[in-house]
């Protein structure tokens, strides 16, 4: 059921600031050229958000939207701190339903809160039991809760099987990406062949090894060996007809007196292959490579930059490495990028504060080579490092609606932004 356009609160005219175009660059409102319509979808004293943009936020309906929620901000989680998780029913006045807890979470990704695929009211997420994480599927109908024997990172898109990774390496790879609690059982190898990407099927929650670290790390890089080197796995993603995967290798130089990793920035290169784990292979990419999503079964939408091209947003082949830059101009800075559904050529994308630390969440439309900025959110100066909000947009699954994180008001909450007007839904 469609939201009627007046219920939501009209953004100020603030929420338009655009950005400094060059010759030739289009950038502009919503078609009727009115305000784009902005509300808060949750509320204080407590903080809400969801996290990574690359998750499914709303039900089959659109109706539910899910959030965590915390009672607290600006430091890193404790091993005892826990979460409401719950979701906004969008048609009783925003009311908050509560669904469960969770002691896995970080600032940036949550606890993986999702709807699961394949199923009208299934929701998933991870939390932790002892020394070891695990994933609750809890239907929210008839709320009968079952518990999965491993974490998901990402689910495939017929909902039939998750990818795992080390959220323990991860945390001690690169805090604030994996959870807290459970320290790393292989933290004295550097690439230990117990660890790596796991594929876990969501019915008898069997979990398999698929890569491990010690297999990836034996693999040159640019023709050069980096088995010497820390290494940990980050960001997976299953491919739109679940065949194919992506993931992010990622390694620190190892000290040759004391064998603990040096320093605080790494390397990365792309890891693409078979959700079997054959044909496991790595793209072309010199090595800088941020935010990315499918674009379809063959080809990744990333910012990177290509050897001899300048950094930006390129479409991918992901089995050719061929690259297309897309956006020039228009979308000039790394964000958290999405295709918008149902809507061929529209991308939903955002950006880190700018210099008036204003986050500005966008559409860009590729045919047309047209930007259109959905606002300017303050996001204050302690919003930082590990505790950061970025806006991380997503859409609902007809792409008439956009929830973005943002603490421009009363901490971190959720925004429903109304994009129907502008592209023409």
């Amino acid at each position: 059921m469609p939201l009627d356009r007046r219920t939501f609160l009209k953004a100020g005219s603030g929420l338009l600031a655009g950005l400094s175009l060059g010759q030739g660059q289009r950038q502009t409102r919503a078609a009727d050229s009115s305000p784009i319509p902005v509300r808060a979808i949750t509320r204080g004293p407590k903080f809400h958000w969801f996290g990574y943009y690359d998750k499914r936020e709303f039900d089959h309906t659109n109706r539910f939207v899910l959030s965590n929620e915390v009672d607290f901000e600006h430091r890193t989680p404790a091993a005892g701190d826990v979460i409401n998780v719950g979701m906004v029913d969008l048609q009783d006045q925003d009311k908050w339903i509560e669904l469960g807890q969770s002691n896995a979470w970080c600032w940036q990704q949550g606890c993986m809160l999702q709807w699961r695929p394949g199923t009208s009211s299934e929701v998933v997420w991870n939390d932790r039991e002892g020394d070891h994480f695990v994933c609750r599927v809890l239907n929210t109908q008839t709320r009968q809760q079952r518990t999965i024997p491993a974490p998901v990172y990402t689910l495939s898109a017929d909902g039939t099987f998750a990818l795992s990774a080390d959220f323990s390496r991860i945390q001690a790879m690169r805090p604030g990406y994996g959870y807290v609690g459970i320290p790393d059982p292989h933290g004295d190898k550097i690439a230990p062949k117990d660890s790596g990407v796991f594929r876990v099927d969501m019915e008898s929650g069997r979990k398999e090894l698929m890569l491990s670290l010690a297999d990836i790390s034996r693999i040159p890089f640019q023709g050069g060996s980096i088995a010497d080197n820390w290494h940990w796995f980050n960001h997976l993603l299953i491919g739109p007809d679940s065949r194919r995967f992506v993931v992010l290798n990622r390694w620190r130089p190892r000290d040759p007196q004391t064998g603990a990793p040096v320093g605080k920035s790494w390397s990365t290169r792309m890891v693409t292959g078979n959700v079997d784990g054959s044909d496991i292979s790595i793209l072309k990419l010199p090595g800088m490579i941020s935010h990315f999503v499918w674009k379809d079964p063959e080809s990744l939408c990333m910012w990177t930059r290509p050897e001899g091209k300048p950094a930006g947003f390129y479409v991918v082949n992901s089995r050719t490495s061929e690259t297309e830059q897309i956006g020039a101009g228009l979308m000039p800075v790394d964000g958290h990028n999405t295709y918008v559904p149902h809507h061929s050529g529209w991308i939903l994308c955002d950006a880190y504060p700018n210099k008036k630390r204003e986050q500005v969440p966008y559409l860009y439309h590729q045919p047309s080579h047209r930007r259109v900025d959905l606002g300017a959110f303050y996001s204050p100066p302690e919003y930082r490092g590990e505790w950061r909000c970025d806006t991380h947009p997503r859409t609902s699954n007809d792409g008439r609606l956009v929830v973005i994180d943002s603490p421009h008001q009363h901490g971190r909450q959720l925004h429903l932004i109304d994009i129907s007007g502008i592209i023409g839904a």
